[in-house]
C-alpha cells in the first residue's frame, strides 16, 4: 500500500472513531485534550463535534492553520511529555493522541510516557483515542467501528 493510501486510511479511521465517540459514547464532563495539534484539522473537527467543550491542544511548535487555532491559553507549546504534566488531574472527557511518527524507535520512546500521561489527564470513564496502542491497566480497549482495520487506530475507556 502506498504511503498516500495509508495516510488516507489513517485519517478516515481517525475521523470515524472521533465521530463515533462524540455521537455514540457517553462522555463525562470535562475538557478535551488534543495531544499533537499539527495543522489543526482534528482540533477543528472536535470543535465542531463538541461545541461548548474546552479543547486544550499541545504540540512542540505551532504549525496550525490560523482558522484552526485554539483559544488564548489553550495552545500549550513545548515537549508534550513535559508540558502536559501540568494538566494532570484535569479530568478530561476525551484525550486524542495523534503523535505517532511511523518510526518504530521514536514511537517506542513516546510509548514510555504516553499511556500514563493519558490516564493522568482523563476523568474516570473518560475516553482516549490514539494513533498508537496504549498499554496501561487503567485503560480498557473499546470496539472500533466495523470498517476500521484492527491496528489502524486505538480506542480505550479509563476505569
Amino acid at each position: 500500500m502506498s504511503r498516500l493510501e495509508s495516510f488516507i486510511r489513517r485519517l478516515t479511521a481517525q475521523r470515524d472513531i472521533l465521530d463515533m465517540v462524540c455521537r455514540d459514547l457517553p462522555l463525562p464532563d470535562g475538557p478535551v485534550i488534543e495531544l499533537g495539534l499539527g495543522n489543526g484539522r482534528t482540533y477543528d473537527h472536535l470543535r465542531e463535534r463538541l461545541p461548548g467543550r474546552r479543547i486544550i491542544a499541545f504540540d512542540r511548535v505551532n504549525a496550525a492553520n490560523l482558522r484552526s487555532l485554539p483559544a488564548e491559553g489553550d495552545l500549550i507549546l513545548g515537549e508534550i511529555s513535559e508540558t502536559a504534566k501540568a494538566f494532570t488531574g484535569i479530568d478530561a472527557a476525551l484525550v486524542h493522541a495523534d503523535i505517532g511518527s511511523g518510526y518504530d524507535d521514536l514511537d517506542a520512546t513516546n510509548l514510555r510516557w504516553l499511556p500514563q500521561l493519558a490516564v493522568d489527564l482523563l476523568a474516570p470513564s473518560g475516553i482516549v483515542a490514539s494513533g498508537v496502542p496504549l498499554d496501561h491497566p487503567a485503560l480498557a480497549p473499546l470496539p472500533l467501528p466495523e470498517d476500521i482495520r484492527p491496528g489502524r487506530y486505538f480506542l480505550y475507556r479509563r476505569s
